[in-house]
């Protein structure tokens, strides 16, 4: 991979890491020894705006390490398509949330500064300029990379220039059967205003010339592609020479749009495709009933505000403008793009090929001995133990296994389980609609507002309603963000509580596609934890005590401080001290703060950050001792997990939460300590596998690069998921 053109460094941070060196120089940089030997640490303004990477930009550079991964010939051909297409997808979201955020800041004038300085109209500016860099970046590498690469392999998306007579005659028999009878142009007059059009749709502007069938002056017609034709369509084989060939919808709709403006001359035909806001926003305080409101919500998501507008790169200035006007956006807001400005509908390919060559080697996921070896139930093999799992190197079939069996074993009288992200056949669901129609107490707490799984989870919750479970919605205000499942079942005239715990949602096909840990438990203190947790969430009162769980909003962001805190204690009396966290995004200010003073203490801090990373390393007399990587590979890096040396003491914790605000502060979160030395061990040894890979991790560096990592001359080769996935492949 060429790491030179991923060094992506915008000019807001060049100017944020300068004045940061300033602010650096005014610092002592040589902590003294006190009595003792205890050290002291420098007093330092840690509210320095120089400090601190903006949470967009940073999520922007993450998605630039996605888009890299399409140059990266380490990954199968059909695999580097993906990623490309993911950072469109990715893109996508971050238009439809965080810019559209950002615009309703700027027009309700709520700019006020993040930590980072930068104003939400600052925020913007940059982000029109790094994201019209990585568009075009991303084009080239479709156009001038993959799409070679694919021609290579015999896989090829044939252009209109391109079609042979034959080719052209199919076009024309498909255009006449499959898309004339579905589509509606729209001419633009005082009797046809402009129509509104649907969040990421694929539309056409058309320039006509001539007059129609009622004397109407030729002008501009929008053309919307109805959303239930593919968008990608397979030539046949007989009409082709060799391999697998494909024709894009908007070249069939470019061939023959005269067809639908009779007797007028087209003099252009151009494709485009609005992004809109797609946050849902109910008000906790003017809520009655949750799922009315989010079904009221989800009919306007389609038509929230303008965000961004991409049109193809050939589509003449005034009729850009001219939709730009319609759509109320700004020059800056208009991407002009050299390709099918809907990439995300190129997923399609993956279900048409059959090339197996050109993906990632298939893998089995193992099982912990404890479960390969068992004879019997599952209830009596965790009984023997704490049971972790690491998908999707472990399977995730013991947790729908434990469930099933749960809702037959005429012993178990209750089960409670939380719901983020499932799927609409997910077995999980099914076990417990199971259950509830045998009569068990099921309780499922489902977070409806799970963004962008609103409607599939509107949906579970009425299916499990019918079965008799009882469901709730969770606490208006709090999004239910814990994996959490807990069963109790009667044994020996004794009631006896098992729990699931997880870094990861309750979904079977994410579980094969992203890391993370679930521990299966019969421990007693976790159960009555899990079984609290459940309880305030389904009922009202103060918060109960609970001894092992760091729950958030509770007791998680006020214990993670704190054990931050002994560690800088521990080092500045000149003892070893060290912190690993992985976890998804960091960006919380009082979190970044205490490891900047434990940084300053002395203490040695290993981050692991898949995303988003407001924390700058490396800078003098402030984060000296901290070091930051992200990991993008094959699966997405999901596990949550917090490490602190204390004395020898190891601790190890996973957590469904991030380093973030919203999950210490606006979210029911769980956090969980490996309480079994052999499987906290288990996970340490994980940790320093990441941090040895030279293969699929970025540094992160002060400036607010990050420099892609490659073994050296004499290096042995570290992928860390690929160590992992031979490890566990052959683990006995």
């Amino acid at each position: 991979m060429d790491t030179s053109d991923s060094e992506l460094l915008s000019s807001a941070d060049a100017a944020q890491i300068t004045a940061a060196s300033r602010a650096t120089l005014r610092i002592n940089r040589h902590s003294k020894t006190g009595v003792r030997g205890r050290k002291t640490t420098p007093q330092v303004d840690l509210d320095v705006p120089e400090y601190y990477i903006n949470r967009e930009l940073s999520h922007l550079q993450f998605n630039i390490r996605v888009l890299e991964q399409a140059l990266d010939t380490n990954h199968p051909l059909l695999s580097r398509l993906m990623f490309l297409l993911i950072f469109s997808s990715n893109l996508d979201e971050f238009f439809e949330i965080r810019v559209a955020g950002l615009k309703r800041q700027v027009t309700f004038r709520r700019e006020t500064p993040e930590i980072d300085g930068m104003r939400p109209r600052d925020v913007l500016q940059e982000i029109s300029r790094v994201c019209h860099e990585q568009v075009d970046r991303q084009y080239h590498i479709l156009n001038d990379v993959l799409i070679p690469a694919l021609e290579e392999q015999n896989i090829r998306f044939i252009r209109r220039s391109q079609w042979t007579q034959a080719q052209e005659a199919w076009v024309a028999e498909y255009f006449s059967e499959q898309i004339l009878p579905v589509i509606s142009p729209i001419g633009l007059d005082p009797s046809h205003p402009f129509p509104r059009l649907v969040n990421k749709s694929l539309n056409f502007i058309v320039s006509l010339e001539g007059r129609d069938a009622f004397g109407r002056e030729g002008g501009m017609a929008i053309l919307p592609a109805p959303r239930s034709l593919p968008r990608l369509i397979r030539i046949p084989d007989e009409l082709c020479e060799d391999g697998d060939n494909f024709v894009f919808l908007s070249s069939m709709i470019h061939a023959h749009a005269h067809r639908l403006f009779p007797g007028m001359e087209i003099k252009g035909c151009y494709q485009f495709r609005l992004t809109r806001n797609a946050d849902l926003v109910v008000d906790p305080d003017d809520v009655s009933d949750l799922a009315s409101a989010l079904r009221g919500e989800l009919l306007s998501r389609r038509y929230g505000d303008a965000v961004r507008l991409e049109v193809a790169d050939n589509c003449p200035d005034e009729l850009a403008y001219f939709l730009l006007q319609q759509f109320g956006l700004a020059e800056e807001e208009l991407y002009r793009v050299n390709g099918p400005v809907n990439l995300n509908r190129l997923m399609a390919v993956m279900g048409l090929l059959k090339r197996d060559d050109l993906h990632y080697t298939p893998f089995t996921p193992n099982l912990p001995r404890s479960l390969r070896e068992r004879s019997g139930s599952l209830f009596a093999a965790i009984r023997q133990g704490d049971i972790l799992l690491h998908h999707p190197f472990e399977s995730f079939t013991p947790i729908e296994d434990l469930l099933r069996e749960a809702a037959r074993d005429p012993e178990v009288l209750a089960i409670k389980q939380t719901l983020y992200r499932t799927g609409a056949d997910s077995e999980i669901v099914n076990a417990l609609v199971e259950a509830a129609r045998n009569n068990k107490e099921v309780t499922v707490v489902i977070e409806l507002r799970a963004r962008f799984d609103e409607a599939d989870n509107l949906a579970l919750a009425s299916r499990l309603q019918e079965a008799g479970a009882i469901v709730i919605y969770g606490v208006v205000g709090y999004k239910t963000h814990a994996k959490m499942m807990h069963i109790v079942r009667r044994e020996q005239g004794q009631l006896k509580h098992y729990a699931h715990l997880g870094t990861g949602n309750y979904h079977a096909k994410t579980a094969k596609l992203y890391t993370d840990y679930g521990l299966l438990t019969a421990n007693p203190v976790l159960c009555a934890d899990v079984h609290k947790v459940f309880q305030q969430l389904g009922g009202m009162g103060k918060m109960l005590s609970i001894k092992e769980l760091l729950h958030a909003p509770f007791t998680l962001h006020k214990r993670l401080v704190e054990m931050i805190e002994r560690e800088a204690e521990h080092a500045s009396k000149g003892e070893k001290a060290r912190i690993i966290i992985k976890c998804n995004s960091l960006t919380e200010p009082k979190l970044i703060k205490a490891l900047y003073r434990a940084s300053q203490a002395g203490v040695e801090i290993e981050l692991i950050i898949r995303g988003q990373c407001c924390l700058r390393p490396g800078l003098a007399g402030v984060s000296d001792n901290i070091r930051v990587r992200s990991i993008i590979g094959r699966f997405l890096e999901h596990t949550r997990v917090y490490y602190f040396h204390n004395r020898g003491a190891e601790e190890v914790y996973c957590a469904s939460a991030d380093f973030m605000e919203r999950n210490m502060f606006r979210r029911v979160e769980t956090c969980f300590p490996l309480l079994e030395s052999k499987l906290a061990a288990r996970v340490r040894k994980d940790l320093e596998t990441y941090l040895l890979d030279n293969c699929q991790s970025w540094d992160l560096q002060s400036d607010g690069r990050y420099i892609a990592n490659h073994p050296q001359i004499g290096d042995e080769a570290v992928s860390v998921q690929e160590t992992l996935l031979d490890a566990y492949a052959s683990a006995k």
